[in-house]
């Protein structure tokens, strides 16, 4: 699987800164051995044992990694925006915290659910949404994904999302699943687009997000924290749609797709004359490069899961259901 991964990133900013290979074969084991080409068959993306083992397989590489505070130990089972994330939340933590991690709690997840949908082609992917002993009463919602039979599950999404939040999804008689294709024209936004709406609508407003935390409330307090005394605030918000940052869709109940999808944003905080910026946490400055004397440009990662309706549904707005944003890299001037 194609990494794409850029700077590696850091969990949210307000938590101490901080959370297609083609191929000739594949082998599915159900009730017998079943050889097809992976490639042109419409198949589940894997074994339901598969998707329980792989869940394993990132928590036990993630304690490790988050008790040492070391990014090697978990580098092959994250990738796209959780593995950028990740990383920058690991180097800072080891730059303050050579020692490890002086807060270490075992992640552990119960009540799992696995989405897994029936595709043709790679990346195969698939979903678990869990309760976890870490973010209160909050679902934890991953994405797993691999390019390729030689190639480990990683995960390239994750999210927390409220008790209740997440939909139902459409399922065959034997309980998988339908990926959306990313440019599909039966939801009010394709997948392939949203990325990009979510970016305009955070710039200028509109009415095809609905109402909530991470889009209405978010914009509110980005206007509100604009400008402060002494300083003011800019922000850019970019796209990204390629790779492990490609949009992954799955078929709802009632003919709409539950979307996850990442985008990237800059905020810039430049001090009036003769004023300067709040000291910022050591986080943030194990992330810093220069020295902060008039402004700091931080770069943070951003990923989201949405309810995009069917076209032509009563409710057409999108839905942002879930949302986890960390500081990546961050520059003095």
């Amino acid at each position: 699987m194609s990494r794409d991964r850029g700077p590696r990133r850091l969990r949210r900013l307000d938590r101490s800164a901080l959370i297609a290979v083609s191929v000739t074969a594949l082998s599915l084991t159900a009730s017998g051995c079943v050889v097809v080409h992976g490639e042109r068959e419409v198949l589940p993306s894997s074994t339901r044992a598969e998707a329980a083992k792989a869940l394993q397989q990132f928590t036990t590489a993630y304690n490790k990694a988050d008790k040492a505070y070391d990014s090697s130990l978990d580098a092959d089972r994250v990738t796209g925006a959780l593995g950028d994330i990740d990383a920058a939340r690991l180097k800072a933590g080891r730059a303050n915290n050579p020692a490890g991690n002086p807060a270490y709690t075992p992640l552990k997840f119960s009540d799992v659910t696995y989405t897994i949908p029936k595709k043709a082609g790679w990346p195969r992917w698939f979903v678990a949404d869990a309760a976890a002993n870490k973010a209160g009463n909050s679902r934890w919602v991953l994405v797993f994904q691999r390019g390729g039979l030689d190639e480990q599950w990683q995960v390239s999404y994750l999210t927390l999302v409220a008790p209740g939040e997440m939909p139902k999804f459409k399922k065959d008689a034997d309980g998988w699943a339908e990926a959306v294709p990313a440019n599909s024209a039966e939801l009010a936004v394709r997948p392939a687009d949203l990325s990009k709406d979510y970016t305009t609508y955070l710039k200028s407003g509109g009415d095809s997000f609905a109402d909530g935390a991470n889009t209405s409330e978010w914009r509110a307090k980005r206007k509100k924290t604009a400008k402060l005394p002494g300083r003011v605030t800019q922000y850019i918000d970019e796209p990204l749609t390629s790779g492990d940052y490609a949009p992954l869709a799955l078929r709802t109940a009632d003919g709409a797709a539950l979307v996850f999808f990442t985008t990237r944003y800059y905020a810039k905080e430049t001090a009036y004359t003769g004023t300067s910026l709040p000291t910022p946490t050591k986080d943030v400055l194990a992330l810093t490069k220069g020295e902060i004397k008039q402004s700091l440009t931080m770069e943070l990662m951003s990923n989201q899961v949405a309810l995009d309706p069917a076209k032509g549904s009563g409710k057409q707005q999108i839905g942002v259901l879930g949302r986890i944003e960390g500081l990546t890299s961050a520059e003095g001037s």
